[in-house]
């Protein structure tokens, strides 16, 4: 996780938790000059609109006051839906035995996209099973994971 993600992570999470929710993840996304803050939140009943509202008014009066990030940005607040982002080693611990897809930061036998099944994972290294052999992928190589959903 990126430093700055990591800082508004520490500084969200007891606000979220406070309203009831589990801060499943924050994404920080810059696109020129435009950036967004995207917080995913979760809870065992789900999420639903109304549970998006209530936590951005929260975590928006948090942010004006505390003001960590310099320049204009957009606030979005979700569920972390069926393809859920896989952000902790626990998220990753809890989805063994599901199939997901890993997107590196440096090219691993010349790719950066990965899908199979997530075999093992021990806090350093996921083992997933791709194209039906074992690969094994550094968790601090990870820029993107998601669970792929099952229909």
């Amino acid at each position: 996780m990126a430093k700055q993600e990591q800082q508004l992570t520490e500084l969200l999470a007891p606000t979220v938790e406070a309203a009831g929710y589990q801060l499943w993840g924050i994404e920080l996304v810059r696109a020129g000059r435009h950036t967004t803050l995207r917080i995913f939140i979760d809870k065992a009943e789900g999420i639903m609109v109304e549970d998006c509202a209530l936590v951005s008014r929260e975590v928006s009066a948090l942010l004006d006051v505390e003001d960590p990030i310099p320049n204009e940005y957009t606030l979005e607040v979700s569920s972390p839906g069926m393809d859920r982002p896989l952000f902790t080693e626990a998220q990753f611990t809890q989805y063994v035995g599901q199939k997901i897809e890993v997107k590196l930061t440096v090219p691993q036998e010349g790719r950066r996209k990965f899908k199979g099944l997530l075999t093992s994972f021990d806090g350093d290294m996921l083992v997933m099973e791709v194209d039906g052999k074992p690969c094994s992928l550094l968790f601090d190589n990870i820029d993107k994971a998601n669970v792929v959903p099952v229909f």
